[in-house]
């Protein structure tokens, strides 16, 4: 498998290393073009509006909308959650809105704020590492949505079809089954467009 990380913004070597930990060659992603080849992308943390401001400037949007439309898998790891949702709390205008859940920027708090826990995600079996920073929270999410994981009752990961996301950084630690939970994603999309 083949995955992408959009190398615009964030912690994108991490991410990398995570995909390769998991099986996967993993490449930064700085053109259009070069989602051609890919099976799979993350999205991944920095800051959503400067990201959303490089996607515009990049003409990544319609690119990376075609990318889904046609079944490939996205994980929007914390400001790449924002970017993926279909609604953002206090803006008028989403990113790519392709999730359908409406999100809360910053939901808790400033850098001071940032804080590690363990979480429980379905469809991983032993609790993972979850550090979050700055991170934004899944306020309310549409029924073809699966909610993964939740801390406080509030919502920070989920899935929708072939799209994952997660409020936190799951690529700062050297915990990485999420990233191998999106490989497994991208090898079943994989199979079923063959």
């Amino acid at each position: 498998m083949k995955i992408g990380v959009l190398a615009l913004q964030g912690a994108v070597a991490e991410h990398i290393r995570g995909l390769e930990a998991a099986g996967a060659e993993a490449v930064a992603v700085k053109r259009v073009e070069e989602l051609d080849s890919l099976d799979g992308l993350v999205i991944p943390g920095g800051e959503s509006t400067t990201i959303g401001k490089l996607m515009r400037k990049y003409d990544f949007i319609d690119a990376i909308r075609k990318f889904s439309a046609e079944g490939k898998p996205l994980f929007g790891t914390c400001a790449g959650l924002i970017v993926l949702a279909d609604r953002i709390e206090g803006q008028e205008e989403a990113h790519l809105e392709l999730m359908d859940m409406t999100v809360q920027r910053n939901a808790f708090g400033r850098q001071r704020e940032s804080f590690e826990t363990d979480l429980d995600i379905t469809g991983i079996n032993e609790p993972i590492r979850a550090v979050f920073i700055r991170a934004p929270l899944i306020k309310e999410v549409g029924e073809g949505v699966d909610v993964l994981s939740t801390y406080k009752d509030e919502i920070v990961a989920a899935r929708q079809n072939h799209l994952l996301a997660c409020s936190f950084h799951p690529e700062l630690t050297d915990d990485y089954r999420l990233h191998a939970y999106f490989v497994d994603m991208a090898r079943e999309a994989a199979a079923g467009r063959a």
